[in-house]
């Protein structure tokens, strides 16, 4: 018999409604897992329910297989005919046995991301499409959206009538989906597609199924997509048994697909549901849920319902204001160490939550000078990211061009036409005469069996020599703007609208961050320099494996996961919600998105929460001055420690282009910086010659050795009296003529 006495009140009802559409409000570390096993325990002991009439679906195998375990130790004989999978596996399973009315064999591929890309590749190259114009990867986020809202090409070709772009885009998905069909292969979005259009199509296998899964269980509901939802409302029509276990409260997904009205509305789909809500929480403390009851009330798209807990009321929530996220990454660090050296606590009981990867830079520099063992989830260390290294190798080219791995990296990065056979015979010509790789390019046309491959070279390389000429009339700032515009990288990214991109574009404007620190900081600042700073910072984080270490992740990370002390770091309007979300079309929503993030990072204290923010936040390189994020000031004043106080509301005094609305535009809807900015313009004549003593306004005085006139712009060398020999543009330059020798 199944022993209920281990369950609240609210958990037992919901285990014993057995029949009909059930919805579990489970708010966060309320015990939904438990009641999910109970309730397919209860269903097989005491209500005679076949265990393979039950289908218990969730999100991932990690969770998926902590669900089996469970149901394994509870139910004992007979657990295994239950199906507990994800939508994905369990959709394969039916497409395995049923794809072939759908004109599939049964023994299809499952393409995965690569394979996705070189199939969209194809496409392009077969319809002749500017991949310029129309990313590969933005492509397939777009297709993959449409999957998402169960939208075919046909539908999707129907509602692009009258804009060219989107029509465009319709027969690329048609002609996408016929190449999966050509090779016998499907996609992750499709698993769960099919299977729905064989349902739709297939009444008898429909039957078949409705009749196998009588009772339908469904965790993490609020994650739902639209497909997703279709298929267990679907499969649930027959018996209308479906429970469904979630929390509107924690739907933080919305980038990924997930529609928050499937749980919203989920009663007016089946108007007979049970609504039951656990709101008991095991995990926190009184004073944490209160803190997360109070935000979380000031959205309107939401089911009511606040947290309790029998716990201790435990410690006032700490807040602390610092004059920037250096002091804040310090102040961090520095409570860590008391807390694990008094041992009070250990490194694995402390996470540092933060909006965006990006952030995690400071904490990781701070972390390594105190000699505090950490780690990063659900992402990589700051200078390991491909965005970073990409930036970095530019840099290392322009600094020493004999790193050949540096330029190996760059050579393509954005695409330039330049594939891997022409790669390898420049390789080979260099090895062959003993040079670099970047010597052997720049002398690309003596290369053998090239061709027109020069062609593409060449403009790689005059990049690069161009910047050798600049780089000592422009600030590191500078340099990495202009390198990110002229080289195309910047827009490379902007034009693939993806999540993914718009995290790689914050990325950049922190290392900008950081190189402008360096040059404050730095007596002799220069390239060089730089790169091995950087390069040090980087190589010490070569930390061991283990357990004992503290967890840096973003706020969507997070989700599931519980710690004794938790850092929610970077509480400012413009960071968290972030700017993209205060300047959006519509606000409201995507702000109330931010407030569940916001709501799910506060849940995740057990113990102890510690809410910082800085005055000053450096960002691409500018200091922003940020208001105290509108989510710390919901929190009454009663639930903070004493010596935790919020600064006044102010009005920032700070030119227009770095309000919040004007920032968001800058950095994510329009070009970078204005080109037009560095353009070359030619003189006519140079008031100096040869042999003349000039003087620049950062090297000082020095005398002309050569002057060559070329297309564009004079070419100056210049022995300087402290800084040595200097090649430069003389329209970067500036030089001003001293006297004659």
């Amino acid at each position: 018999m199944t022993d209920l006495e281990l369950l609240n009140k609210e958990q037992k009802e919901a285990v014993l409604h057995t029949e009909g559409p059930l919805l579990i409000l489970a708010g966060a570390g309320s015990g939904k897992t438990r009641v999910l096993t109970y309730r397919m325990a209860y269903l097989i002991d005491e209500c005679g329910v076949n265990p393979w009439n039950i289908l218990a679906i969730t999100f991932t195998n990690k969770a998926a297989g902590e669900m089996r375990e469970r149901v394994d130790r509870i139910i004992g004989y007979g657990s295994e005919s239950i199906w507990v999978s994800t939508f994905h596996s369990a959709c394969v399973r039916i497409l395995r046995r049923y794809i072939d009315r759908l004109g599939f064999d049964q023994k299809f591929t499952i393409y995965d991301t690569e394979d996705q890309k070189t199939v969209m590749k194809d496409v392009c190259r077969r319809l002749q499409i500017d991949t310029k114009m129309y990313r590969e990867r933005m492509l397939l986020n777009v297709v993959s959206h449409a999957k998402d809202e169960y939208i075919s090409p046909e539908e999707f070709r129907l509602k692009a009538q009258g804009d060219f772009r989107q029509e465009k885009i319709a027969q690329i998905y048609l002609e996408y989906q016929k190449e999966l069909k050509k090779n016998n292969a499907l996609d992750f979005d499709d698993l769960i597609v099919k299977t729905v259009e064989l349902f739709q199509n297939c009444p008898e296998v429909l039957e078949y199924y409705q009749e196998r899964f009588r009772y339908i269980m469904v965790d993490e509901y609020q994650d739902t997509n639209t497909v997703q939802f279709k298929l267990v409302s679907i499969l649930a029509g027959k018996y209308q048994n479906l429970c469904v276990v979630g929390d509107d409260d924690q739907s933080i997904y919305k980038f990924r697909g997930a529609n928050i009205d499937n749980i919203l509305n989920f009663e007016k789909v089946f108007p007979e549901t049970k609504v039951i809500k656990l709101e008991q929480n095991y995990r926190s403390t009184q004073n944490i849920l209160n803190a997360a009851n109070v935000v979380i009330r000031n959205n309107q798209s939401r089911k009511e319902k606040a947290l309790w807990t029998q716990n201790e009321q435990g410690e006032p929530i700490q807040f602390h204001y610092f004059q920037n996220a250096y002091e804040e990454a310090d102040y961090v660090a520095g409570e860590i160490q008391k807390k694990v050296k008094s041992t009070e606590a250990e490194y694995r009981d402390f996470a540092i939550l933060y909006r965006t990867n990006a952030q995690s830079r400071m904490f990781e520099e701070k972390f390594l000078l105190a000699n505090v063992p950490y780690k990063i989830v659900g992402g990589v260390n700051f200078y390991s990211r491909k965005e970073i290294k990409d930036v970095l190798a530019y840099l290392k080219t322009i600094d020493n061009g004999k790193d050949d791995l540096a330029v190996h990296r760059i050579i393509n990065v954005p695409k330039r036409g330049i594939g891997a056979v022409t790669i390898n015979k420049v390789q080979t010509y260099a090895d062959s005469v003993g040079i670099s790789f970047f010597e052997a390019l720049e002398c690309a046309g003596g290369v053998p069996g090239l061709g027109k491959a020069v062609l593409k070279i060449q403009p790689f390389v005059h990049l690069i020599h161009e910047f050798r000429l600049k780089l000592a009339d422009l600030t590191l700032e500078q340099l990495i703007e202009e390198l990110l515009d002229k080289s195309g990288y910047t827009e490379s990214l902007k034009e693939e609208g993806t999540d993914e991109a718009e995290a790689r574009l914050e990325n950049i404007g922190e290392l900008i961050s950081k190189a402008v620190t360096y040059e404050e900081g730095a007596e002799h600042a220069e390239l060089s320099g730089f790169l091995e700073e950087v390069a040090l910072v980087a190589d010490i984080d070569s930390l061991e494996e283990q357990d004992n270490r503290v967890l840096l992740m973003t706020l969507h990370s997070v989700k599931g996961l519980e710690f004794p002390y938790v850092c929610m770091s970077g509480m400012e309007d413009g960071i968290f919600p972030g700017y993209m979300s205060i300047a959006a079309e519509n606000p409201t929503e995507e702000i109330e998105e931010e407030r569940r993030l916001c709501y799910v990072g506060i849940t995740r204290a057990m113990k102890e929460l510690m809410i910082t923010a800085a005055r000053v936040r450096m960002i691409r390189g500018e200091n922003q001055y940020n208001q105290v994020s509108r989510f710390v000031r919901e929190i009454p004043q009663e639930l903070f420690g004493k010596k935790s106080v919020l600064p006044p509301v102010q009005k920032v005094q700070q030119p227009a282009k770095d309000s919040a609305h004007a920032k968001a535009k800058e950095i994510f809807r329009t070009k970078t910086f204005d080109p037009k900015q560095f353009k070359v313009v030619k003189a006519e004549r140079l008031d100096y010659e040869v042999g003349d003593r000039v003087s620049h306004i950062k090297f000082g005085e020095g005398t002309v050795l050569n002057i060559t006139e070329g297309g564009r712009d004079f070419e100056v060398k210049v022995d300087f009296d402290r800084a040595g020999e200097k090649k430069m543009f003389a329209s970067f330059a500036k030089l001003k003529k001293v006297q004659s020798l």
